[in-house]
């Protein structure tokens, strides 16, 4: 009775093993029959700017229905092109990735269409203690004297001057995907050039502070600043306006109805041959 159960044990272990195997067979003939193509990748971790070259790459089969967009199939045809975004290893390497044909390497090739580069010196404070790497956006804040009229005192204002500002490279550094905080003396930023010359303004005539902002967040608000009194809740005291008191009206002269009274004058008495006249002038 026992060698019959063991038997039974055995064969219905053959089955299994038998089943699994066929089921293998099927699943590696179906995988040989994919087509594949070849698809240049990355060897090596490489960062933005950086120049391309043959030990940098190497190709791996990719299955014809689902090869990404603009890739290359052959290493040669990267040769010397310059990375604009920084690529992983094992990663694509595409044309939307790649600066144009015969871009130089360095942060001048991560720059985009019609935008500027332009270095401001910071500390660790106005470089928000190191937190504003390369990717990261940040608000420009400038802390000035504001001018005001003839016969009135400056006041002292902050305001945004620049908002949802890319960070290029801190010091001499463009990798992206750092993470972890670097104080640095300086820090590019990527502008338009209507917003360089606004910087360029800002840093000339008061002290400069970025904000860091969430890289999500794309709104803007226009704010017209605050002044020291606005902070304080001073209120403003308007100028007394002085008024020159206006002359009493005249008053009017009345006319007089009765006969006009004759001027005074001097009489004298005259006689002459018995005869009496006065004469007045």
């Amino acid at each position: 009775m026992k060698n019959i159960k063991a038997l039974g044990l055995i064969f219905l272990a053959l089955l299994t093993g038998l089943a699994a195997a066929v089921y293998a067979t099927g699943w590696m003939s179906r995988q040989g029959g994919i087509a594949s193509n070849k698809v240049v990748v990355a060897a090596v971790d490489i960062e933005l700017g950086s120049r391309v070259n043959a030990q940098m790459l190497s190709t791996v089969d990719w299955p014809a229905g689902s090869i990404p967009s603009g890739s290359f199939s052959d290493i040669k045809a990267l040769n010397d092109r310059v990375v604009k975004v920084g690529v992983l290893r094992g990663e694509a390497i595409m044309e939307g990735k790649l600066a144009p044909v015969g871009t130089q390497g360095g942060l001048s090739a991560v720059i985009a269409s019609g935008k500027r580069a332009m270095t401001v010196r910071v500390n660790d404070v106005v470089g928000v203690a190191g937190f504003a790497l390369p990717g990261n956006y940040v608000d420009v804040m400038v802390n000035a004297q504001q001018d005001k009229a003839k016969g009135e005192q400056n006041s002292q204002i902050s305001k945004t001057v620049l908002e949802k500002v890319l960070v290029l490279a801190v010091a001499q550094e463009a990798n992206r995907d750092d993470t972890k905080p670097k104080v640095v003396s300086a820090v590019t930023l990527e502008l338009s050039l209507e917003d360089s010359e606004k910087l360029d303004l800002a840093r000339s005539v008061g002290t400069l502070s970025l904000v860091l902002r969430n890289q999500m967040d794309k709104t803007t608000v226009a704010t017209g600043g605050i002044t020291k009194g606005q902070l304080f809740g001073e209120k403003e005291i308007l100028p007394i306006a002085t008024t020159v008191a206006a002359a009493p009206p005249a008053r009017p002269r009345v006319a007089r109805t009765g006969p006009a009274m004759a001027p005074a004058s001097q009489c004298v008495e005259v006689i002459q041959n018995a005869a009496r006249s006065l004469a007045c002038f």
